[in-house]
């Protein structure tokens, strides 16, 4: 049985969710690009805007976090790091802005917009990254006046900015204002999904610096790859290494074994289901109510169910069904019928689970 100081975790910050390794695997173009953007700040001159695209848990803000810890301890570039989610409006946002570039608390929410980040610009002699990191979780009318206010600064006030943007939705750029869409020229950075190779790389990684060498069992170790990669979500899988880490030192064992994956398994499929349903709007939480009280069901039957319910173009209706897919909450495929092919929506997860997980948010 452990005592108080005996631990299977040789490191347990290895597992904390902003973690950011020494080194990022499979991101090496993606981190190239990013540095090509910011590198001018280095040179006392604007940053390149960029903007990262791609799925969730693809390594867009570890990318983003390691190029920015590199670049300030290489040249001390001064950047506005911002986790959109946190920061929904847009007076919260320009207030994070204040502080970061004045060091100091901003001024009391009495003061406007206007007056809050005429003192940033007034006060900026040196190049300034933005990073606006989940930018898709702000409205698109938020979105419009951050980016607006941000993008008019050097010709208004002569100063050096930049903004870096990550997005789970590739589609989120199109949703913008022309006009603001007309001053917002940027480098796309696409990150794909990472494949079950690459994501065991990752994840074997983990274990040999979070725990001690043999503690982890292989069985145990596959079973966590296999159900990271049937979730599209390599956090989740860091996530059951350190979980079923803990369940074995619960029962006293230096061994983690697949059990103790399975029990962390269990307990946190729900909240995983749930963050991702964050993501959704009333109209996709609509659709995905309706896919989830269907077995399989073909997008045809699925759509003329969803037109009793929700008025909705079916243009709209597609898009809302590639958005579920790329978050992995369903599968289409092709299949037979009738008379030829015709594609099938299928559930990814249990139904109770997905039902409860909107009870939560």
């Amino acid at each position: 049985m452990l005592s108080w100081d005996e631990t299977i975790f040789r490191n347990p910050e290895i597992f904390d969710p902003d973690y950011v390794p020494d080194e990022l695997l499979f991101r090496d173009s993606q981190i190239r690009q990013l540095v090509s953007c910011i590198r001018p700040a280095m040179l006392n001159s604007s940053p390149i805007n960029a903007f990262c695209l791609g799925p969730p848990s693809t390594g867009k803000t570890s990318t983003i976090k390691y190029v920015l810890r590199e670049a300030e301890s290489e040249a001390g570039i001064l950047y506005s790091y911002i986790r959109i989610p946190r920061f929904r409006e847009p007076y919260k946002v320009f207030s994070k802005i204040f502080q970061d570039v004045l060091g100091q608390q901003s001024p009391p929410s009495g003061i406007s917009k206007t007056v809050l980040m005429d003192r940033v610009w007034s006060n900026l002699d040196e190049p300034l990254l933005i990073v606006l990191d989940d930018i898709n979780f702000l409205s698109k009318a938020y979105a419009n006046e951050i980016l607006y206010e941000i993008l008019k600064a050097p010709d208004e006030y002569g100063v050096k900015v930049g903004i870096v943007a990550a997005a789970t939705d590739v589609k989120f750029p199109l949703l913008l204002d022309p006009f603001v869409g007309a001053s917002f020229h940027y480098m796309e950075i696409h990150y794909p999904s990472y494949g079950y190779r690459e994501m065991k790389e990752i994840l074997r990684k983990r274990v040999e610096y979070g725990f001690y060498e043999g503690v982890f069992d292989s069985r145990a170790f596959r079973r966590v790859v296999e159900l990271a990669y049937n979730a599209s979500d390599v956090r989740y899988g860091i996530y059951l290494l350190k979980a079923a880490g803990v369940n074995a030192e619960s029962r006293g064992s230096r061994k983690v074994e697949e059990r103790d994956v399975e029990v962390a398994h269990a307990g946190e499929s729900l909240s995983f289901v749930a963050k991702i349903l964050t993501a959704l709007n009333s109209e996709e939480r609509a659709v995905l109510r309706i896919i989830y009280s269907n077995d399989t069901i073909s997008t045809g039957d699925l759509y003329e169910q969803v037109s009793n319910e929700v008025k909705m173009s079916y243009r709209k209706y597609y898009n809302i069904l590639e958005k579920l897919e790329r978050l992995k909450l369903i599968e289409i495929s092709f299949g037979e019928k009738r008379r030829g092919k015709t594609r099938y929506v299928h559930r990814k997860y249990d139904a109770e689970v997905v039902e409860r997980a909107m009870e939560l948010i």
